[in-house]
C-alpha cells in the first residue's frame, strides 16, 4: 500500500511534468516554428499566448469541477486532452491550425493539474510524507522550466520542432494507462454542491480575458487604452463572480476558503515569488541569447544548476527540514537565499562570466525555491477541508499562473522602458539590454523582500512547532 502511493505519486508528477516542460520548450523552437509556418513576429506570440489563456483562465473552475465529480475521472479527461492535442500541435501544417491546438493543449493542462494538489493531500495524510510528496512535487513545478529549455533545444536541433509536441503521445499513453490504473476512484461531492454554471462561466471569462490582457501587453502597453478597457472588464467580471459567490446557495468558489490565513497568505505569497521565477527564468534566457550569446543548447545547460539543486533539497532535503524546524522557518529561509540570488544577479556586470557571475546566483536560487515552495505548499493545504482541497489545489496553481504571468508582464515592460531609455543615453544596444534585464530582476529581489512581509502577517501568532502540531492535530481529526 506504502509502495503503492508513491508510485502513484509518481505518475501524478509525470503527467505535470508534461505540462510545465511544454510552457518552455516551445519558446526555443519559436524561431524554427516561425520559419516553417509564415508566422509574423506578432503572429508567433500566439503559439504561446494560445496555450497560457485557456491554461490560466479554466485552472480554478477545473479544480472545483474535481472536487464536484471526481478528482481522478478528471485528471484522466485532462490528460487525454492533453495528449490528443499535442499530436495535433505535432501535425500542424498551418498557422490557425497549431494555435487552435495549443489552446486545445491548454485546457488539458489545465483540467489535469488543478486536481493534482487534491490528491496529493489524499494520498498522503501524514505530515511528514505529505511533506515530501509536496517536495517532489514542488520540485517538477519550479524545475520543469529549465527542463523545458535543455530538452527544447535538444530536440529541435537534433531533429524539428514537430518532435517537441509528438514526445508527449507515448509518456501522455504510459501515464494514463497507469493514472487508470494506480490512482483511487473518488465519487466527488456532487454537482448539487457547487453547480453554478453562471458562476463558472463568470469566472471563466475573467480569468482568460484577464490572462488575454496580460499576454498582449507586450504589444500594447501596460498603460494602453486598450489594456486599461479589456483590464477593466476582466476585473469587473471578477468583483461580479465574487459578489455571485458570497449570495449564491451553491458557489462553485464559496468565500469560506479566504477566511482562513493560510490560504489567503500563500495564495499571496505565491503569486509574487512566481513572479520573480518566471522573470529570472523568462528574461534570464533572454540575456543569455542576446547579451552573452549563448545558443538553445548552452541556454538550457546554464539553468540546469537550479534545477539540480532545487531537485536535491526539494526531494531530499525538504521533509526533513520541515518536520525539524517547520514549514514557516523553510519558507522565510527559502525567501531569504532566493532574494539574495537575484540580487547578486541584478548586480552583476552586463557582459558575466558564466562561472563566476552567474553559477553560484543560479545554485542559490535553485536552493531558495527547493526549500521555500515546498513549505508554501504545505501551509497552503495544511487546513483546507477535504472536500475544498481540489479548489485550493486549484485556486493555488491560478494565483502562481496568473499572478506570475501579470508580474513578468510588469517587470518586461519596465525592462524595456529601461534599456529604451539607455539606448538614448548613448549606451550600446547589448549593454542596454542587459540593463534592462538587471533592473527586472532587481525589482524581483524587492517583490521577494515584500513577500517576507506576508509570510510573517501569515505566521504571526504561530511558532514553528506551533502550526506542525496543528496540522497533526488535524489530520488525526480528520
Amino acid at each position: 500500500m506504502k509502495n503503492s502511493r508513491w508510485l502513484s505519486l509518481i505518475v501524478l508528477c509525470t503527467g505535470f511534468l508534461l505540462i510545465v516542460v511544454d510552457m518552455t520548450i516551445v519558446n526555443v523552437a519559436l524561431p524554427s516554428i516561425q520559419v516553417d509556418l509564415g508566422f509574423s513576429q506578432s503572429g508567433l506570440a500566439w503559439v504561446v499566448n494560445a496555450y497560457l489563456i485557456a491554461f490560466g483562465g479554466l485552472l480554478l473552475l477545473a479544480g472545483r469541477v474535481g472536487d464536484l465529480l471526481g478528482r481522478k475521472r478528471v485528471y484522466l479527461v485532462g490528460l487525454t486532452i492533453f495528449t490528443g492535442a499535442s499530436v495535433l500541435c505535432g501535425l500542424s501544417f498551418a498557422q490557425p491550425m497549431l494555435i487552435g491546438a495549443r489552446f486545445v493543449q491548454g485546457i488539458g493542462g489545465a483540467v489535469s493539474s488543478a486536481v493534482i494538489l487534491a490528491m496529493i493531500v489524499t494520498l498522503f495524510p501524514e505530515p511528514l510524507e505529505r511533506a515530501k510528496a509536496f517536495g517532489i512535487f514542488s520540485f517538477v513545478a519550479s524545475a520543469g522550466a529549465a527542463v523545458g529549455l535543455l530538452a527544447g533545444g535538444l530536440i529541435t536541433q537534433a531533429v524539428s520542432w514537430h518532435w517537441i509536441f509528438f514526445v508527449n503521445l507515448p509518456i501522455g499513453i504510459i501515464t494514463a494507462i497507469a493514472a487508470a490504473r494506480m490512482l483511487d476512484s473518488d465519487k466527488g461531492i456532487g454537482l448539487g454542491h457547487g453547480a453554478d454554471v453562471l458562476g463558472a462561466i463568470m469566472v471563466t471569462s475573467a480569468l482568460m480575458l484577464g490572462v488575454y490582457t496580460i499576454v498582449q501587453t507586450s504589444d500594447y502597453g501596460l498603460s494602453s487604452s486598450r489594456t486599461l478597457v479589456l483590464g477593466g472588464i476582466a476585473v469587473a467580471l471578477l468583483g461580479a463572480f465574487v459578489v455571485r459567490q458570497a449570495r449564491g446557495r451553491n458557489p462553485i468558489l464559496p468565500l469560506r476558503v479566504f477566511r482562513s490565513r493560510k490560504v489567503a497568505g500563500t495564495n499571496i505569497v505565491q503569486a509574487l515569488m512566481s513572479t520573480s521565477f518566471f522573470s529570472f527564468f523568462f528574461l534570464g534566457s533572454l540575456d543569455l541569447e542576446r547579451v552573452l550569446g549563448y545558443g538553445p543548447m548552452a541556454i538550457g545547460l546554464a539553468f540546469l544548476p537550479v534545477a539540480i539543486v532545487m531537485a536535491l533539497f526539494s526531494i531530499r532535503f525538504s521533509a526533513q527540514l520541515i518536520n525539524r524546524f517547520g514549514a514557516g522557518a523553510m519558507l522565510v529561509t527559502g525567501q531569504v537565499v532566493a532574494g539574495l540570488a537575484l540580487a547578486i544577479v541584478g548586480f552583476g556586470p552586463a557582459d558575466a562570466n558564466y562561472v563566476t557571475h552567474l553559477l553560484a546566483p543560479m545554485v542559490l536560487l535553485g536552493l531558495g525555491g527547493g526549500l521555500a515552495f515546498p513549505a508554501l505548499t504545505m501551509i497552503a493545504m495544511a487546513d483546507v477541508h477535504p472536500t475544498d482541497a481540489g479548489l485550493a489545489s486549484g485556486l493555488l496553481n491560478t494565483t502562481g499562473q496568473v499572478g506570475g504571468a501579470l508580474g513578468l508582464a510588469v517587470l518586461a515592460t519596465l525592462a524595456g522602458a529601461r534599456s529604451l531609455q539607455l539606448v538614448r543615453s548613448g549606451i550600446d544596444v547589448t549593454t542596454a539590454l542587459a540593463g534592462g534585464y538587471h533592473l527586472a530582476w532587481l525589482i524581483g529581489a524587492g517583490i521577494v523582500v515584500v513577500t517576507l512581509g506576508t509570510s510573517a502577517w501569515l505566521l504571526r501568532r504561530q511558532t514553528a512547532a506551533a502550526v506542525d502540531e496543528r496540522c497533526v492535530r488535524c489530520e488525526a481529526a480528520a
